[in-house]
Parts: structure tokens; sequence; C-alpha cells
């Protein structure tokens, strides 16, 4: 069995593969565009005999956590031949690339799972949701009247980041976005955008959406206040007679849009949407901002990881009066420590997806009240959230 990047002539197997795994193909026109935006360096496959087995794209890629921005490898296109399957190479493959993610500095890791409790065994865990409405147009938002405009399909790409951008920042696990994942991803054929604007001038929100089937289909909706919020909604309510309703995809889980409708009683739908993974513990615990503690404590902690052996194991976990971590080794055996729990219970912990007592609760978290306690006063509050799909 051989691991390594593929090279640049062999697109065609790896496209094959992919192909086959998610039921789809690409076109000959769309072919030849693929190839000429191939990136071997970033695609990992198992061979044996000379052939490919499994296969799945790394992406470098950089999401929002708390106030700041670090590094994230993104894990895409997981696939292996139906022949091929339950032989160990994907295991083998994810235990590698995790390796390689901590050799790059990628202290986190997402990906979208096409099974959850797979992934699971791996490490990675479920840490954000979105909600999805259907809104009849009978019960829409009333229209009313703001002091700012709307321009439709008239803002650039760099007007778009700067509102996403501050909007993004709010919660923990967005993707900071780059000029050509707007253009490749984001703004996807049939796309409109609209913006609203204050009356001194200033871009305070946008929405992007499409028009399919006599339904309003809107992809974002991002806003800075209320007043934007409202002047979109106006917008998007002016298509009435042109529409008999609208679908809000991936709506962050802290929306509350149903309150503010005149009738609530809509369809609504909650998704566990994105997993995501720790690669390496010391570097983002002690990367992390905590709640100032009254005074400085530590705890040994337990984490249970052991596809990365490097987080595996015993360590003392403190924090001082300034809210600065730190995370040392111990050699406290396993069931003596203050605090136990997986690599995946820790990454939703820190993300702000569970909060301690809740995950205690619910026997994912073990620990003693005092050390629960501590947990739940320093780690912040915060909402978790992904608008993008790979």
């Amino acid at each position: 069995m051989e691991i390594r990047q593929l090279k640049a002539e062999e697109f065609e197997s790896n496209l094959t593969l992919s192909e086959y795994a998610f039921q789809y193909k690409v076109s000959a026109e769309d072919r030849i565009t693929n190839k000429e935006k191939f990136n071997p360096d970033r695609v990992w496959g198992v061979f044996e005999d000379g052939e490919l087995r499994a296969g799945l794209t790394l992406l470098p890629l950089e999401v929002h956590i708390q106030d700041r921005v670090i590094t994230m490898g993104g894990i895409a296109g997981v696939a292996t031949w139906p022949e091929n399957r339950r032989q160990g190479y994907v295991a083998t493959l994810l235990k590698h690339i995790l390796q390689v993610m901590n050799e790059n500095g990628q202290s986190l890791s997402m990906l979208h799972p096409f099974l959850i409790p797979f992934y699971r065994r791996f490490g990675w865990e479920v840490y954000c949701e979105y909600k999805k409405y259907t809104i009849p147009v009978g019960k829409f938002p009333v229209k009313t009247e703001i002091e700012g405009n709307v321009r439709r399909d008239a803002a650039d790409v760099e007007m778009l980041d700067l509102l996403y951008s501050r909007f993004a920042a709010r919660y923990n696990g967005t993707l900071k976005r780059s000029k050509e994942w707007w253009e490749e991803t984001v703004l996807r054929q049939g796309t409109h955008h609209a913006v609203f604007s204050s009356e001194a001038g200033e871009p305070e929100g946008y929405v992007l959406y499409k028009l399919e089937n006599r339904e309003l289909v809107i992809d974002e909706f991002i806003f800075l206040n209320e007043k934007a919020r409202r002047g979109l909604w106006t917008f998007l309510a002016n298509h009435d007679s042109m529409v008999t309703g609208a679908s809000l995809n991936r709506v962050p889980a802290d929306d509350r849009l149903p309150f503010l409708l005149p009738d609530p009683r809509i369809p609504q739908e909650n998704y566990p949407y994105f997993m995501a993974r720790i690669v390496n513990a010391k570097v983002f615990i002690e990367s992390f901002k905590y709640n100032k503690p009254a005074k400085s404590r530590k705890f040994t902690l337990y984490i249970k990881d052991e596809h990365a052996p490097w987080n595996g194991g015993s360590w003392v976990w403190s924090v001082d009066t300034k809210g600065t971590a730190s995370l040392i080794r111990s050699n406290v055996a396993d069931g003596e420590n203050d605090l136990s729990c997986s690599i995946g219970i820790l990454t939703v912990l820190l993300m702000g997806y569970k909060r301690p007592q809740e995950l205690a609760r619910y026997g994912s978290l073990s620990g003693g009240s005092e050390a629960l306690q501590w947990l739940e006063e320093i780690t912040p509050f915060a909402e978790t959230a992904l608008f993008d799909f790979f």
C-alpha cells in the first residue's frame, strides 16, 4: 500500500473515481476545464498494485474562530471503489491526512460527512447546524418604509466580502473567503445579489438569491443591523407578484426570523451540517481566548484520540487570570483525571456548539463538579455557523 499525492497525469483516475462514488458525470467540455484547474498536490490517494483505491482532497482554508482567523484543513471528496470498501483504505488515508495537517500547522479540520457515525469514529464531530425556512408569499415579512436603498446586481466581490466577513466573524467555524472562492463557489451562474445601503451610502447587508419555478431561493441573507434586515426583506417582498413563496437555506441556528413574521407557523427544518476536529490539541487550546477567572487554576484532562497520538493521553490544563492557557503533558493515569472526553467533544465544546455542563449531563464529558464548574466559567459563549460547502 502506498499513500501519496496524485500526479498531474492521474487526473482521469481521480475524476473517474469521483464520478462513480458521487454519481455524477462531467461533460467533455467541463472535463477539459477541470483538468486545467486540477491541483494534484491537494489530492491524496491510497494506491495498491499501482491502482488508485481511495482518495480525498485536502483544501488549505481559513476559518473564523473567536475574533481571529486560523488555518484549517478542509477535507472533501472522500471516495473509494465499492469493491475496496471495508478494507481499511479510507481509515488509513484519514489517519495519514491528520499527520499531514499537523505538520502543515492546521490545528483544525472540517468536512461534510456522507455518514456522521463513520467520521465520529475518527474524531470529527458535528459542530454546527442550519435552519431552512419555506415561507409562502402571504406570510412574508411586512413591507416597511426604510431610510436607505437597495441596488440589485451592482456590487463587486470586494463589497460583498466586506459585509460577509463582518457578519461571519460573529460565529465560530465560518469560512474566510478568497476572491477565487467567491467567484467560483459562491456566485454561481444564475445567482443574483442585492445590497442594502444606508442613507449615507454605507453598505449594511446583502442577499444572494435565485428565481426558480416561481420561487425565491435565498442562499445567503447577511445583515449588520435591523434596518438592513427590513430593507432587504422589503426588496424581496416586492417580488410578490412573481413568486409563490421563498425558501431560505443555511440560515444560522440562532436566527429568529419566524418570531418576527406576522404568522410564524411556517415549515422549518434544523439540519446538522458540517463536522470539525481539533488536529493539534495543544496548539488549539493554548491559542484560544478564555474568560478571565478570578484566580489561576489547573486541572488534569484526559483526551481520547487514538488516531492522532500526539493529542491522546493526560494533560495538565491551566488558565491564568488573563485568560491565557497552557497544556502540558502529564503522567496521570486514565480514570484519575479531573476531566475526560474525546477529541471530538473537546472540539465542539471549545467552538461553542455545546456547553460543558450540557455535555457532562449526557455523559460525553466526565469530571468532578469543581472541574466542570471551572470549565463552564472559563469557556466563552459562542455560536457556530457555516454558509459554504466543500
